[in-house]
């Protein structure tokens, strides 16, 4: 293929650029919780995300990705002009990660799923026409924009709620926090296991059974449960015979849920890890491919490399500008303290796990921000910033044509350029 180094070269480049901006929007809304209910700091949150981030992208992001993302386009369509599929990836990759990059400096949690979609259904209207995208599958992702917060917001109320009723408004909050420890640590290392199981460990070809991932995923909860009991044994109470002020009693609860935001904080970027890592090294292991072959298959086998280049970046994304959807997820929407922080990142764990049984269509930062709109409802409207909110919501609406709008552009760029 004429231009075949450049072309690579471009790939590589543009597939660091959305890996980046993964990395800035995506992990960054998912360390957002641990951030802001203090659990972690900020240097914290990027080392923990870092490791796990980079351990799903590496060991579970995918021996094997489907050309177009998610069924949207035909490719045998574009078996007799391959060059329209290099040009496309490479400016779907394009308008993604510049669409990041503009939420990401806003601080605004958009789903990076939806904005390499619309990159991609932009480029094949017009490189192909309008009749060759699937558009139900579009409107499957339009309705997930309602679904996606709406369950894990749901879920989220509920969990805050049993946190209120059974520890923070008891006469003994420390005491119950203890008592109940053992089954909210149980339940939290419950979901997120099977949030790595569902969507992680089946690109390695850990093709597990229904059966065989619960089992898995008792076996590790059990073995959480422990170690997390033995750490907070070994924590210190501010006044644990409860006679002081009753400050020191929420204090000492929040101490307790602290040590399972960590454990929620480090499952989840595994699995975003494993799961999203698939938006920047798709694309691009389709390039690789018809460089290499000049022909287009129906599914790219990823080189290592390829995931390896997608786990620094997304890496990368984090350390430099993951900040500010941080600051975001984790303090503009509501305040959030562990026990508020714990409920909203397991009810997004919960209704991804939900989703990948029953088909829903789910975006892992709108079930995140819908769930911290949860345990804000929990505490009353009053607690939740609405100007922020409906930023945020404006955002999402906007991923999907303005991804779209922009692959065009580039397209047109590439293909004027190089065409």
């Amino acid at each position: 293929m004429e231009y075949s180094t450049l072309l690579l070269g471009l790939a590589v480049i543009f597939g660091l650029f959305m890996a980046w901006g993964i990395g800035a929007n995506d992990v960054a809304n998912a360390m957002g919780t641990s951030v802001g209910s203090r659990a972690l700091t900020i240097r914290q949150a990027v080392f923990v995300a870092a490791i796990f981030v980079f351990s799903g992208a590496w060991l579970a992001g995918g021996e094997v990705t489907q050309t177009i993302r998610s069924g949207m386009v035909d490719s045998s369509l574009m078996a007799d002009n391959p060059e329209l599929l290099v040009y496309g990836m490479l400016a779907a990759l394009a308008a993604a990660g510049t669409w990041l990059m503009v939420a990401s400096y806003f601080g605004w949690p958009v789903s990076t799923t939806h904005s390499i979609i619309g990159a991609i259904v932009g480029f094949a209207v017009v490189g192909l026409g309008f009749e060759v995208v699937r558009w139900e599958r579009v409107g499957t992702i339009a309705m997930s924009w309602v679904v996606s917060p709406l369950v894990g917001g749901m879920i989220a109320f509920a969990l805050f709620r049993s946190v209120q009723i059974l520890i923070l408004d008891t006469v003994d909050p420390l005491k119950n926090a203890k008592r109940w420890a053992p089954l909210y640590i149980f339940l939290t290392a419950f979901v997120t296991a099977l949030v790595t199981m569902f969507k992680g460990l089946t690109h390695v070809g850990l093709d597990l059974t229904p059966v065989q991932a619960y089992g898995f995923a008792i076996l590790i909860s059990a073995i959480v449960v422990v170690l997390g009991m033995m750490a907070i044994r070994r924590l210190r109470f501010d006044d644990p015979t409860g006679v002081g002020e009753e400050g020191s009693h929420f204090a000492n609860v929040e101490k307790v849920f602290g040590i399972q935001m960590v454990v929620t904080g480090c499952a989840m970027a595994f699995a975003l890890g494993s799961n999203d890592v698939a938006n920047a090294v798709g694309p691009l292991a389709a390039v690789v491919d018809v460089i290499q072959t000049g022909d287009v298959s129906t599914e790219t086998v990823v080189p290592m490399w390829v995931l390896l280049l997608g786990g620094v970046g997304i890496v990368f994304g984090l350390f430099t500008y993951g900040h500010k959807v941080i600051a975001t997820v984790g303090t503009g929407i509501t305040q959030l303290t562990p026990s508020r922080g714990y409920a909203a990142t397991a009810a997004a764990a919960a209704t991804v796990v939900l989703a990948s049984g029953t088909g829903l269509p789910i975006s892992t930062t709108h079930t995140l921000v819908g769930a911290i709109l949860g345990v804000g409802l929990a505490r009353g409207i009053a607690a939740i910033n609405l100007g922020l909110v409906r930023m945020i919501f404006l955002s999402w609406i906007v991923t999907l044509p303005a991804g779209a709008i922009l692959a065009v552009v580039y397209f047109y760029i590439l293909r004027g350029i190089l065409g």
